[in-house]
């Protein structure tokens, strides 16, 4: 057992600002409320006509803000134990320049990112942060199962439509007939997809000692969560695409002709993505070295697949938790603190 190694950190990443480059807005904790037009010139990674969006919409722009940071912890949370781990820079892009490729990892980031957009800009209508917006008056009446529309249902159309409008002007201002545009647009859509098709509905009973004699219900966006893990499973399923001509326009359609055309929900990629395994500054990609993995699993996470081939070493680190817990009338739990020592394994 050897001491855990203690690796000095990365040199800051610079590239030029391509990618999903909103997301960089998730990292400008100096920038207070977004509520002054002046505040939208000095937002890095945003074009001149989201600039002007945002000097038109400065009431939904922290909303904005708050999908980005939704975003970005939900693409590290999906990939917590795959070799590329949605590691953040602080330069533009986020993500650095794995994103600025056709991959599928570009797939997933402009997926979860407009969905992102669209989820806190629907909950925030529905909160009544914004006046341009409230709950979706349109579904009211009687349902086909009897119960009674009622409460706040969320604006997801609302979220949608601005998610649209301010996610996918970046693609649509170099023209979308570009392979990589086409590509973007196409994902971006299935972000806002996922969930729409997840949508559910929550209901509330009524009536003398908590029975149901009248139900109200109403529509809701899923959890954050859910929409990740459908996307995660989008990703892994993803299709490999290529632009050719279809009548008068360009489309993507699969490189492989023996795969069934993709869908509207599906992930879409244009180029492989590389194996992540070793640091190379240029292309953006820190490598898997120092990372923690798990011995015993036979799965992505493990030692041999993370570290890819190159071994591990394993230390012992005390842990502090606390233990012997007990309820005390009334009312509290005092616990104690235990040292317990554990291994830890991480990638040569």
């Amino acid at each position: 057992i050897q001491p855990l190694l203690r690796l000095s950190p990365l040199p800051a990443l610079v590239f030029p600002p391509r990618g999903s480059e909103l997301l960089y807005l998730a990292k400008l904790s100096s920038v207070g409320s977004i509520s002054e037009e002046e505040t939208c010139e000095k937002l890095k990674g945003l074009i001149q006509r989201q600039v002007q969006m945002c000097k038109r919409n400065l009431e939904v722009m922290d909303s904005v803000r708050r999908g980005a940071q939704l975003a970005i912890e939900e693409c590290q949370y999906q990939f917590r134990n795959r070799r590329w781990n949605c590691s953040t820079l602080d330069s533009l892009p986020v993500f650095g320049k794995v994103v600025t490729q056709g991959t599928r990892e570009a797939a997933f980031v402009y997926a979860i990112s407009s969905a992102g957009v669209a989820f806190a800009v629907t909950r925030a209508c529905s909160s009544g942060e914004l006046e341009k917006c409230g709950c979706d008056r349109t579904v009211h009446g009687v349902s086909p199962q009897g119960f009674q529309w009622s409460g706040c249902s969320d604006n997801i159309a609302y979220g949608v439509a601005f998610s649209q409008s301010f996610v996918d002007v970046r693609e649509r201002s170099k023209g979308a007939s570009s392979s990589r545009a086409l590509m973007n647009l196409h994902n971006n859509e299935a972000g806002r997809k996922a969930i729409l098709t997840h949508m559910r509905v929550e209901c509330k009973c009524h009536g003398v000692s908590g029975s149901c004699e009248v139900k109200t219900c109403w529509r809701a966006v899923p959890p954050f969560r859910q929409v990740g893990h459908a996307l995660k499973e989008k990703f892994d399923g993803a299709t490999e695409v290529e632009p050719r001509r279809v009548g008068s326009s360009r489309a993507l359609v699969p490189r492989n002709a023996q795969f069934k055309p993709h869908t509207d929900e599906d992930l879409v990629y244009l180029e492989p993505s590389p194996d992540f395994c070793e640091q190379d500054m240029r292309s953006g990609v820190l490598g898997t070295r120092g990372r923690t993995c798990n011995k015993t699993s036979k799965a992505i996470d493990g030692c041999e697949l993370l570290c890819c081939g190159r071994g591990f070493h394993t230390a012992q680190v005390e842990l502090a938790e606390r233990c012997s817990c007990k309820f005390h009338w009334c009312c509290f739990v005092k616990c104690r603190q235990c040292q317990r020592l554990v291994e830890l394994h991480t990638c040569r």
